[in-house]
This record gives structure tokens, C-alpha cells and sequence, in this order.
């Protein structure tokens, strides 16, 4: 038992890891909670549930083209919704604002064009479960983890050995020396838009088969912003930390305790933690935190 509630909180961790990886990224370059972030995690999940269901797609497209269409999503939120205020020098509270309206525009476009029905996505995975140590394994779990493990390799290669992700890296401690040095800060921050977007079409399309397809989803991803405040906003090491921490928070309340105190539990690790440490458990102290 233990060793399946184990690999179970850390295919969810791993999931919440990918979403927070996202409000991360864009909080460190631009200094501001990305609220649309969870609307871009639902249109993955659709887009995800289209191919399978239209094209009969296997799962590695699947997940490959709606990680992509996630991340045009993205850069198209932050090319409309955002570059003008941010060009302007308006206060992050502006962005914050503009990014919960986008959040609602997007889920109620949903509404007005899908529907709110609630969709499953095809078995792409037999029911048949792996059994290690007398646990039996959800072959769902050990995917999206591999999956989880994988995406967040990539980051960390794409940030440590390409120009663009050194220059990602610079933009987080001066985005004004970036731009002196010639960087092209809209195209930097681009392409930051399109890597939250990215990891959160992937985190979608999981979410998507281990639960279900619906308009709301998108305000799961709550919990993901959860993880990644307990992590440090800003801090893509704590993003990874704070979510599988937080899932396996959960998993063990739901199996050992009760799944109706999942949510007291985590809630409760966050005010305990802000009263701690309110900058996170690896994230960096900054003037004004929105």
C-alpha cells in the first residue's frame, strides 16, 4: 500500500510540478502571477482530447502536438493581452488583472463553442496495472511521471546549455542589463510564454486523462500555484520541489487520513509556510510579489 500511494503522489507531484514550472517561469522574468496560465492547461487538454478522438492519434503525438498548440497559446495570450501594458511600464498589478480576465474569456469561450459537457479521453492505457513489491501500479502513474521527469530534463538542458535559455536566466536577475546588451526582450519573453504554455498543454492532456475534460479544469491548476508558492514563485528548482511535495501531500491525506481533508492539508502547509518562509522554500526575497 505504501508503495503505491508512493508512485501515485508522485505521478500527481509530477504533474503539478509541470503547471507550476509554468506560473515559475513567467513570474521569474516578468515578476507577476500569470492567472491564464490554468485557461492555457484546459485548451491543452481539448486540443489533446480533439487529436485523440478526430485523428485517433497515439499518446506520444497526442501529448508531442498539444504541448506545441499550448505553447502558440501562450505567446498569443501574452502578445494580446499583456505586451502593451508591459511596454508601457504599467505596474505588475495591471498584468495580474489582465491575466484573470483572459482566464475567464478563454473558459467562457469554451462554453459558448464546445459546450460544458464533461469529455473522457480514450484508454490509452490497458487497465491491466504493474505489480512491484505486492503494489499494484497504474501504468497512467508511471507515464505521466516518466513523462513529468522527462519534460523538466529538457528545461533544465534547454536553460544550462542553450543561448536562449542563458539569456532566459540573465532576464531573471536584470531584464534591463539584457536588453542594454542587445538581447531582444520580446522575443525572450516569447518564448518563455510559449515554454509555460508548453509544459502546461503536457500537464493538461495528463490531467485530462487521469480525471476529466471540461470547461473549469483550468481552476485546478490552483493547487499548482499552490506548489508553486510552497516551492518559491520564481524558482524553477522549487516549482519541481513544491509539486511533488505537494502531491504526495495529498495522496497519502486521501489514503491514510481522508480525501475529504486533502485540500485543509494542503491549504494548511501554505499559511504555515508563508508564516515561515514567505518567499518560498527556494525562492528568491523580491520587493513586490503579485
Amino acid at each position: 500500500m505504501f508503495l503505491q500511494t508512493l508512485i501515485t503522489g508522485l505521478s500527481v507531484g509530477g504533474v503539478y510540478a509541470l503547471m507550476a514550472l509554468g506560473y515559475s517561469l513567467v513570474f521569474s522574468v516578468l515578476n507577476f502571477s500569470n492567472f491564464a496560465h490554468g485557461a492555457v492547461i484546459m485548451l491543452g487538454a481539448y486540443m489533446g482530447l480533439g487529436l485523440a478522438m478526430r485523428l485517433n492519434l497515439g499518446l506520444g503525438l497526442v501529448v508531442a502536438l498539444s504541448a506545441v498548440g499550448a505553447g502558440v497559446i501562450g505567446i498569443l495570450n501574452e502578445k494580446l493581452a499583456y505586451s502593451a501594458i508591459r511596454r508601457k511600464g504599467s505596474p505588475s498589478l495591471y498584468l495580474m488583472i489582465s491575466a484573470m480576465g483572459c482566464a475567464v474569456l478563454l473558459e467562457n469561450l469554451v462554453y459558448a463553442t464546445i459546450g460544458s459537457r464533461f469529455y473522457s479521453f480514450p484508454e490509452f492505457f490497458p487497465r491491466t496495472s504493474v505489480h512491484l513489491l505486492g503494489a499494484s501500479i497504474s501504468l497512467m502513474d508511471l507515464w505521466a511521471f516518466g513523462f513529468s521527469l522527462l519534460a523538466i530534463w529538457g528545461l533544465n538542458l534547454f536553460l544550462t546549455r542553450s543561448r536562449t535559455g542563458m539569456a532566459i536566466r540573465a532576464a531573471v536577475q536584470d531584464m534591463t542589463m539584457c536588453a542594454v546588451m542587445g538581447v531582444n526582450v520580446d522575443r525572450l519573453i516569447s518564448v518563455v510564454f510559449f515554454l509555460a504554455g508548453l509544459f502546461g498543454g503536457i500537464s493538461g492532456v495528463f490531467l485530462g486523462i487521469k480525471y476529466l475534460v471540461y470547461p473549469t479544469m483550468g481552476w485546478v491548476t490552483n493547487k499548482a500555484y499552490i506548489a508553486a508558492v510552497i516551492g518559491g514563485l520564481g524558482s524553477l528548482p522549487g516549482a519541481l520541489v513544491g509539486g511533488i511535495l505537494l502531491g504526495l501531500l495529498e495522496t497519502f491525506v486521501s489514503t491514510y487520513v481522508s480525501s475529504v481533508m486533502r485540500d485543509v492539508f494542503s491549504f494548511g502547509l501554505l499559511v504555515v509556510l508563508l508564516l515561515v518562509r514567505p518567499n518560498g522554500l527556494m525562492g528568491r526575497r523580491s520587493a513586490e510579489r503579485i
